[in-house]
């Protein structure tokens, strides 16, 4: 499985979430007039400098486009 379909959405916690060789990364979002700003990511420091931040991103994007929203 590729990570960005790991890629899990946790929308009571308003954070997509990926779990990486035990570790977990987030995205933060919030929601506002349907749109979804992200306002902080968070990537443990056993996996920074692997695109971890940027895959979770980059899932976030690719759902919501297949979606047609923003």
């Amino acid at each position: 499985m590729d990570r960005e379909s790991a890629v899990r959405h946790n929308p009571q916690k308003s954070r997509f979430e990926l779990l990486v060789d035990g570790e977990l990364a987030i995205a933060d979002y919030v929601l506002r007039d349907g749109v979804m700003d992200f306002t902080h990511t968070e990537t443990p420091p056993a996996l920074q400098g692997r695109g971890i931040a940027s895959q979770l991103v980059g899932a976030r994007c690719a759902r919501r486009r297949s979606r047609g929203s923003r």
